[in-house]
Order: C-alpha cells, then structure tokens, then sequence
C-alpha cells in the first residue's frame, strides 16, 4: 500500500505539468495572434502617415492608452479600418487626434476620411516620398 501513494502523486504531479504546458501553448498562441494583428495595424498606421515604424507603435499604443481600450482591440478596428473603411468613434476621434500631433500635415484630415481615399494624398504629402 505503501508504493501506491508515490506512484499516484508522481501521476497526479504530471497531469498537473501536462495541464499547464497546455495552459502555456494557448498564452502563447493567443500571443502571437495578437502579435501579427498589431504588427498589421502599425503597417496600416506607418502606410497612411509616413511615419516611421516606431511612431506608428507609439501612435497605437497612446490611442490603446487614451480610449482605455486594450492595445489588440485597437489594433483590430485599425486593420479592419484598412479593410471595411470605418472606425470606432471614440478610436477614430482619438486617432485622428494622435495622427496629427505625429504628423499635424496628414492628422485629422485621413481619419475623417474612407481608408480607400487616402492614397494619392498620402503619396503627395509623405515625408517619406
């Protein structure tokens, strides 16, 4: 009787193990969901602006800060901003608001604007260009 109880703890310690190896495979793959759509979100973000990829993080991460809304959830309207062509009011507003004190020359002017009208104005006005 004896031998039974290590055995069973030994199994119970490793089903434990097994549970939070499985618990950390879905952080991390949540993670790294969220991971590229914040990535595409600064792509679209640097792509209207001309700003570097740097200053686009910042401009995501201060628009995440001001609306109190988490940095992934951001990051989705954005890219389905680039996609669908509308955000959010609050993330709009504030965006805009962001966008011009990175870059005042484009700022409110793109945010108020469908995504797909951007293009020739962004090429035109672009430090980058």
């Amino acid at each position: 009787m004896g031998d039974e109880r290590p055995e069973m703890t030994e199994e119970h310690d490793l089903v434990g193990r097994i549970a939070a190896l499985q618990e950390e495979v879905d952080q991390l793959r949540r993670a790294v969901a969220s991971h590229a759509v914040v990535d595409q979100a600064i792509g679209v973000i640097i792509a209207v602006s001309g700003l570097r990829p740097e200053q686009g993080w910042e401009v995501l991460r201060e628009v995440s800060q001001r609306t109190n809304t988490k940095l992934r959830v951001v990051a989705a309207q954005v890219v389905g901003w680039a996609d669908r062509g509308t955000l959010p009011d609050p993330t709009r507003a504030t965006l805009s608001t962001v966008l011009a004190a990175h870059h005042p020359p484009l700022g409110r002017a793109l945010v108020r604007r469908p995504y797909r009208a951007w293009g020739a104005e962004v090429r035109e006005r672009s430090p980058r260009a």
